[in-house]
C-alpha cells in the first residue's frame, strides 16, 4: 500500500476503534502511532514524535486559556449566576405562554456567556430549571428538549473552549472568532425561542401558567445579574479591544466569576479545591484528545491526505457551494456520535485546507472564520440529535420520569430551528461577518 492508501485506510479504522468506546483521544493517539511505523517503516519516528509532539503540544502557551475558561464556568456555577439568570429571564416572560421554557433558553445563553461548555450549560441549567418547569405543569419531553437546545448555547455564544481550539489548529484570531460567533449565537437563542412558541400553539397541554411577576421585583432580579454582563464585557471586550490577550481575558474573567462567588458565599476552601480539581480533570481530558489529535493529523500530513484531497477536489470543478454543504452534511451526521471538540480536531485538518482553497468571493481569512462557525453550529447539533445527542442524556439523567421518546420528539423543534438557522448563515456570510473589521 502507499503512503496515500494507509492514510485514506486509517479513518474507517479510528472509527471502528470509536465505535467500539475506546476513548477517542487514545483512539487518535494509537492509529497516528501505528500509521507512522508503518509509513516509514521503523518505530524510531514515532518514539521520536512522541517526545517532540507531547512537547510542543503542551508548551502553547495558546492552550492556557482552555483551563482559565473552565475555571470560569465552575466559579459562575458556584457564584449563583445560574440561578439569578433564570430568576431575571424568568421575571418577565415566565406568565407568557411557554415562558418558562423561554426564560430556561435566555438563562442559557447568559451563562453560556460565561461558561463556554455545551455540556455543563445543559447540566447545570438543568438543575435550576427543571424543577420550575415541573412546577407550573410542563410536559417532561419538552422541558428535557428545551434545556438540552439551550445547553448548546455555552459553546456558541463566546467565550468557547472550542472556538480556541478551532482557532490554534487553523491558525485564526481568537478574537475576531468570538466576535463572528456573537450574531448567530444570539440568532440560535431567538431560534429556540421561536420554536418554543410554535411547539405551545401546537401542544396547548404541553405547558402550564404561572402568575406575572410584579415590575419591581423584576427589575430587583435584574439588579442580580450585572456580574454576568460585566464579566462579558469585559471579558470579551477585553480581548477585542486589546487590553489584554485571549489568555489574559481568560484569568481576568477567571479572577472576576471567583470573586463573585465568594463574596456571594458560594466560595470557601473546600469548594476551591473542588473547583480546581474538576478543571483538572476537564482539563486533562481535552488535552490529551488534543495530544491524540497531534499525533494522527501529523501521520495524516505526512500521507498527504490533507492536500491530495483538497487538489482533487479543486481539479475536479465542483461548485464551492456543493463542497460545503457536503463537509456540514458530514458534520451534521457525525456529530450524532461524537462530541464536538473531537469533532473538530479529527476533520478540520482534512477539511478545511479544502474550504480555503474554493473561491466563495470571500478573503481566505473570512472563509476560515465563517467556516469555523458554520462547523461549530453544526457539530453542536448533534448534541441535541437522535440517537447519540449527548445534552439530551445529560438531561434526562436528571429527568429519569420522563422516557427518551418522549425527549426526541420534543427535540425535533429545535433541531429544524437549527436547520433554519444554517441555511441563513450559508447563504449570507455577511451575517457571520458583520462584526469583523474592515
Amino acid at each position: 500500500m502507499s503512503s496515500l492508501e494507509i492514510g485514506i485506510a486509517s479513518f474507517p479504522t479510528l472509527l471502528i476503534l470509536i465505535f467500539l468506546r475506546v476513548p477517542i483521544g487514545l483512539a487518535m493517539f494509537l492509529v497516528g502511532m501505528l500509521g507512522l511505523t508503518v509509513v516509514t517503516g521503523s518505530s524510531n519516528m514515532a518514539l521520536a514524535r512522541l517526545k517532540s509532539e507531547t512537547y510542543t503540544t503542551f508548551s502553547s502557551y495558546s492552550l492556557t486559556i482552555v483551563p482559565m475558561f473552565l475555571l470560569m464556568g465552575h466559579f459562575a456555577t458556584l457564584g449563583g449566576m445560574s440561578s439569578a439568570l433564570f430568576k431575571t429571564a424568568e421575571g418577565f416572560l415566565g406568565h407568557r405562554r411557554g415562558g418558562v421554557a423561554m426564560a430556561a433558553i435566555g438563562a442559557c445563553a447568559g451563562f453560556g456567556s460565561i461558561c463556554g461548555s455545551s455540556l455543563a450549560t445543559a447540566a447545570t441549567m438543568g438543575r435550576v430549571a427543571l424543577p420550575e418547569l415541573r412546577r407550573y405543569g410542563y410536559a417532561g419531553g419538552f422541558s428535557t428538549a428545551t434545556l438540552a437546545a439551550g445547553g448548546t448555547l455555552g459553546i456558541l455564544i463566546p467565550p468557547s473552549v472550542v472556538l480556541v481550539i478551532y482557532a490554534i489548529i487553523t491558525e485564526q484570531n481568537i478574537a475576531k472568532l468570538f466576535l463572528a460567533a456573537f450574531i448567530p449565537g444570539l440568532m440560535a437563542a431567538l431560534g429556540y425561542v421561536i420554536a418554543i412558541s410554535i411547539y405551545v400553539r401546537l401542544h396547548p397541554d404541553a405547558a402550564g401558567t404561572r402568575p406575572p411577576v410584579p415590575m419591581a421585583e423584576r427589575f430587583r432580579a435584574l439588579l442580580t445579574v450585572w456580574p454576568v454582563l460585566l464579566i462579558f464585557g469585559l471579558v470579551v471586550g477585553g480581548i477585542y479591544l486589546g487590553w489584554f490577550t485571549p489568555t489574559e481575558g481568560a484569568a481576568v474573567g477567571a479572577l472576576g466569576t471567583g470573586a463573585f462567588a465568594f463574596f456571594n458565599g458560594g466560595l470557601n476552601w473546600a469548594v476551591l479545591k473542588e473547583s480546581f480539581t474538576e478543571t483538572a480533570r476537564s482539563t486533562a481530558m481535552i488535552f490529551f484528545i488534543v495530544l491524540g489529535a497531534g499525533f494522527y493529523n501529523g501521520f495524516l500530513a505526512l500521507t498527504q491526505v490533507p492536500q491530495e484531497l483538497s487538489n482533487f477536489v479543486v481539479s475536479q470543478g465542483f461548485s464551492p457551494w456543493v463542497v460545503l454543504i457536503l463537509v456540514l452534511a458530514f458534520y451534521l451526521v457525525f456529530g450524532c456520535l461524537m462530541d464536538s471538540l473531537s469533532m473538530i480536531l479529527l476533520t478540520v485538518p482534512i477539511f478545511f485546507p479544502v474550504i480555503v482553497a474554493l473561491d466563495f468571493g470571500l478573503s481566505e481569512e473570512h472563509v476560515a472564520i465563517w467556516f469555523g462557525i458554520l462547523v461549530l453550529i453544526v457539530v453542536e447539533v448533534g448534541l441535541i440529535t437522535p440517537p447519540v445527542g449527548m445534552n439530551l442524556f445529560v438531561i434526562n439523567a436528571m429527568d429519569r420520569k420522563t422516557p427518551m421518546l418522549e425527549t426526541y420528539k420534543a427535540v425535533v423543534y429545535f433541531v429544524a430551528s437549527d436547520l433554519v438557522r444554517v441555511t441563513i448563515l450559508v447563504l449570507f456570510p455577511s451575517i457571520t461577518l458583520f462584526l469583523l473589521p474592515g
